[in-house]
């Protein structure tokens, strides 16, 4: 049986102080339990009442919103949720029946970097590959190019193939590049944490340049001191349901405790 999904909502309206909402938000997932081999098995299966799968709820009734130019950190122990609610704002994922979620302006995900390299492709093939994905012509990739490369710290690899490319000068690159895409809502999965200490510091004073802009953006990370440095105010997602929400090293410190 199909499962309905619910509903996602996209709007432009700069009047409107909410950048995002979530109402009622689940999400679960099929699992096999047993493998049917072949059809007679499948059929088998059913007449003796044995679904083959269980579900698995992720997401058990969110509620919150987001407000323009506000930096939510999002926190949680690893299960609790938090990818699968980055992915469902994202439009990777749906929303289930009855759940809505209104995204309010163009929001541009950073949950998978490096989503469409090619490892046969060189570096500079990849950069345009990407950037016609992002949606840049071939002559904004060509006034951007330079910069890219410079902020990536790569320039002397942009002629290699990308498979013999670290793999964390190929995060350096993915990130160079995905920081060019224009958006009203940035969504962060961990991605302050690339690259090595100076190439972090690097992410930090960037995203610090957003804040001062007054970007949305949302954060899921581990880390309780980039909550306390970078967010307005944070959740913690606990089990698939917000257990803490509000000021952020209040949250941190509710968060650090799940750990003594």
């Amino acid at each position: 049986m199909r499962r309905e999904i619910g509903k996602r909502i996209l709007i432009n309206s700069p009047e409107n102080e909410n950048a995002i909402e979530v109402h009622n938000l689940h999400k679960s997932f099929r699992l096999p339990t047993e493998r049917s081999w072949g059809l007679k098995q499948a059929i088998f299966n059913r007449l003796r009442g044995i679904k083959g799968y269980k579900d698995q709820k992720v997401l058990k009734g969110l509620n919150f919103t987001v407000k323009q130019g506000e930096f939510l950190g999002i926190v949680g122990r690893n299960g609790s949720g938090k990818s699968t609610l980055l992915k469902i704002l994202a439009g990777i994922y749906y929303p289930e029946k009855d759940s809505t979620i209104i995204v309010n302006g163009n929001l541009v995900p950073f949950i998978e970097l490096g989503v469409g390299f090619n490892p046969e492709l060189t570096g500079r093939e990849n950069v345009y590959l990407n950037g016609a994905l992002l949606g840049f012509s071939n002559k904004e990739m060509d006034e951007m190019y330079d910069d890219i490369w410079k902020f990536a710290e790569l320039e002397k690899f942009q002629d290699q193939k990308l498979k013999n490319y670290s793999s964390g000068m190929l995060v350096r690159l993915a990130f160079s590049i995905a920081i060019r895409a224009k958006g009203d809502i940035l969504v962060l999965d961990e991605v302050l944490a690339v690259g090595d200490a100076a190439f972090q510091q690097k992410c930090n004073n960037y995203f610090a340049s957003l804040k001062e802009k007054k970007q949305t953006i949302i954060l899921v990370t581990h880390s309780m001191e980039n909550v306390r440095r970078f967010c307005d105010r944070a959740i913690m997602i606990e089990d698939g349901k917000i257990a803490a929400e509000g000021d952020p090293s209040e949250v941190a410190e509710k968060y650090m405790s799940l750990f003594k």
